[in-house]
């Protein structure tokens, strides 16, 4: 191992142990992607066209071979998700139209149910006002001496 790779070495054992330090005493740090987030502290973004720990020289194609599913998805699989994607995008289209229709539906009927209120009110309002006048027709009868 050379120094410079010894050095490397040493600052990933750190960042490991403060990962671990900070992990026992939060309980929300999420270990599922930790040794790519050190190796990343450390090292940098990866770089196109170059293998991790392989040297400069060392490309994908060199070290994973041309027809390596590692490297790069085929074809078919970026088809599929495109494709499984679209279905889902599909899916929710139709979820969001079937509760449109449903908010719609409860939209005419609390309309109608208005309407209905309405037309209750406007007769029972019809009929106190022909109450009143015949009350009040009563009350001028009343009210005129006989002669």
């Amino acid at each position: 191992m050379t120094s410079e790779a010894g050095e490397i070495m040493e600052k990933l054992k750190d960042k490991k142990a403060e990962y671990e330090a900070i992990a026992s005493t939060d309980s929300s740090v999420n270990f599922e992607d930790i040794d790519n987030k050190i190796i990343n502290e450390v090292l940098g973004p990866e770089r196109y066209g170059r293998v991790r720990f392989q040297g400069f020289g060392v490309t994908p194609t060199q070290y994973f071979g041309s027809s390596s599913q590692q490297y790069m998805p085929s074809g078919s699989q970026a088809q599929a998700e495109v494709q499984r994607l679209r279905d889902q995008i599909t899916q929710m289209q139709a979820s969001t139209i079937g509760q449109l229709s449903q908010l719609r539906a409860e939209a005419a009927t609390r309309e109608v149910k208005a309407a209905v209120r309405e037309a209750k009110q406007n007769r029972k309002y019809d009929e106190l006002q022909q109450q009143l006048q015949t009350m009040m027709k009563m009350s001028q009868q009343s009210q005129i001496p006989p002669s």
